[in-house]
């Protein structure tokens, strides 16, 4: 299965095979609807962090990201796309704040996202400062975490941590 494409912060495809990108809203306000609501029912009511977004452009080509996993506490290399999404989002202040959780497995991200009543399907349009998740293998669980930077003539652009063991921008089609 192929992992690359245009950057698309709702759904994904690689080689046919449908993938889902939970998207989660990063932003200032609340969110509508209530923790336990379909998710159908969740509305956008906000944008998310464009101090985020400025700050995980400045990481790109950061290669094993051990700022991002000594930061979180680890000791040793580990998976990081999640401790990148949540350095970002701490230098950003949103930690402290209460806007985003700190979390380093993409399970424990979503889960906070949707007791928060901050989760939204994937029929949204994607913007800046959004956090997305992947699911590769269609399994009902994230694999995989990342920032939406923009969305623009049908493209979103993601900055994303521990791809390939790198910080990268990448591209998917919306609606590919």
């Amino acid at each position: 299965k192929r992992r690359k494409g245009n950057a698309k912060q709702i759904v994904i495809a690689c080689s046919g095979v449908f993938l889902v990108a939970m998207i989660v809203i990063l932003m200032m306000s609340l969110a509508a609807g209530a923790y336990g609501a379909d998710i159908s029912d969740f509305e956008l009511t906000g944008e998310g962090s464009t101090d985020m977004v400025m700050i995980a452009a400045s990481q790109v080509g950061n290669e094993g990201g051990e700022l991002y996993w000594r930061w979180y506490g680890f000791s040793a290399h580990v998976d990081w796309c999640a401790a990148f999404v949540s350095w970002c989002a701490d230098q950003a202040g949103l930690i402290d704040d209460g806007s985003m959780p700190k979390f380093a497995v993409c399970d424990d991200g979503i889960r906070w996202f949707i007791e928060k009543g901050r989760w939204f399907n994937r029929n949204i349009e994607p913007k800046s400062g959004m956090v997305i998740f992947f699911d590769w293998d269609s399994d009902g669980r994230s694999d995989h975490v990342g920032i939406v930077e923009k969305c623009e003539d049908g493209l979103v652009c993601t900055i994303e941590g521990n791809s390939k063991d790198v910080c990268i921008k990448k591209w998917y089609a919306v609606g590919d």
